[in-house]
């Protein structure tokens, strides 16, 4: 699939990538790929090189994983649950006694996703970054160390019945105007 744009066309890794709301309740997410995806995310660019991002990755079956489902919203839980995996993501927001760790944490946390994103789509995997879950309750959950705050969870997997899903964008034209207008 490729999508055309107005100075050409996109990457098909890029023009291929969504966030299907269905995925293939029997494909297993095994260590190589796993662990490709989360070397993508280690190599992707941060501010400083801090790389302040953490992943928590939980395998459908596994007890994490059960853990992290029991913080689903309804609405996530209809779709989430059939993923290979769920990754939490955290970002490093404090080093300690409120000592800012850096400004940027969320912003090279999402680079870090991203590059996973493109990772998995090499792979002929999804992902589906969502927040529709009880953060205080996982938070409590989880416990992540002191500075790391919960952002997200991918749900990673081999899509299904992606025929239907159509993405909208605003164009260009939008993305480079509407915020300095």
């Amino acid at each position: 699939m490729t999508r055309q744009t107005q100075q050409g066309s996109l990457h098909p890794l890029l023009a291929a990538r969504l966030s299907p709301y269905r995925f293939d309740a029997t494909h297993s997410l095994d260590d190589v790929a796993l662990t490709s995806l989360l070397d993508a995310a280690r190599w992707a660019p941060s501010a400083g090189n801090s790389q302040p991002w953490g992943f928590l990755p939980t395998r459908r079956g596994d007890d994490a994983h059960e853990r992290v489902v029991a913080h689903l919203a309804p609405s996530s839980m209809a779709w989430a649950v059939d993923a290979s995996a769920l990754i939490v993501t955290a970002a490093r927001l404090w080093v300690d006694d409120g000592i800012a760790y850096s400004e940027f944490a969320d912003y090279d946390l999402g680079q870090a996703v991203a590059h996973l994103t493109i990772q998995a789509q090499a792979l002929g995997l999804s992902c589906h970054q969502f927040r529709g879950f009880d953060l205080e309750g996982l938070t409590d959950e989880l416990k992540p160390g002191y500075g790391w705050a919960i952002r997200s969870i991918i749900a990673v997997g081999v899509a299904a019945d992606v025929g239907s899903l159509a993405r909208q964008r605003r164009s260009v034209g939008d993305v480079t105007s509407e915020a300095w207008a």
